[in-house]
């Protein structure tokens, strides 16, 4: 779905409403996303911010590297994963969605939502759904697969979540060593912590990932930070 103007243009108009009428910010962001075609200002904002940047994303992603793909709810972090996947097999590179969040049908229609030949391009993507999905279950899965591989983890919180799971860390160092001796990329969907304010700041950063157990961020490579329309992409060193 196209939009009728830029998305700073839209959040113009929002503030104009503000301005000129006694309604809150929020509510004058939902009112232009419905007269775009979206329930509310999150799903217009997720939907412009993915598209032309993933192939961008992909560009700049080399066989081996670790993302961290990293928003609060509802700014578009997992759909630009799934952009990544459709772009990935648009080069007709294996792509895989590894998730504990999404059914299969659920992730196959936020797929085909994506693009005008996304419907085709979302029966190419393997996704897997087990709830045993670690870095071993992904290891073990990928094993085998091409160098330039794109997987894409929903979401990097909840790994560890069942106690019979290794510790978080131990995961993504696994994770880590797996990408660099096979090539594949791999990118994370990454919850923010509730201390963000975009008042301070217009956009998160790598210290605003929410770690309820502790790791150590320094084993990726990139990531990419999402927050209402804007974008930055960070080397990690």
């Amino acid at each position: 779905m196209k939009l009728s103007a830029p998305i700073y243009q839209l959040k113009r108009r929002a503030k104009l409403m503000v301005r000129n009428g006694d309604v809150p910010l929020h509510q004058a962001l939902d009112t232009v996303a419905r007269e775009e075609g979206f329930a509310r200002w999150s799903l217009l904002s997720a939907h412009a911010t993915a598209g032309p940047l993933s192939k961008t994303l992909l560009s700049q992603l080399k066989p081996g590297d670790l993302l961290l793909l990293a928003a609060r709810r509802g700014q578009g972090k997992t759909a630009l994963g799934l952009e990544l996947l459709l772009d990935a097999r648009r080069l007709q590179r294996k792509a895989v969605l590894f998730t504990l969040e999404f059914t299969e049908k659920e992730a196959r229609d936020h797929l085909r939502a994506r693009g005008d030949d996304a419907d085709d391009l979302s029966n190419q993507v393997e996704i897997v759904t087990s709830e045993e999905i670690s870095a071993d279950y992904i290891v073990r899965h990928l094993s085998g697969a091409p160098a330039g591989t794109v997987a894409v983890i929903d979401y990097l919180q909840i790994l560890d979540q069942k106690r019979s799971k290794p510790p978080l860390s131990e995961q993504v160092g696994e994770l880590g060593a797996f990408a660099k001796q096979s090539g594949i990329i791999l990118g994370f969907v990454s919850q923010i912590d509730r201390s963000f304010d975009p008042a301070s700041n217009p956009l998160p950063d790598i210290g605003d990932i929410r770690l309820p157990n502790l790791v150590d961020l320094g084993l990726f490579d990139k990531a990419c930070f999402l927050h209402d329309g804007a974008v930055q992409m960070q080397n990690i060193e």
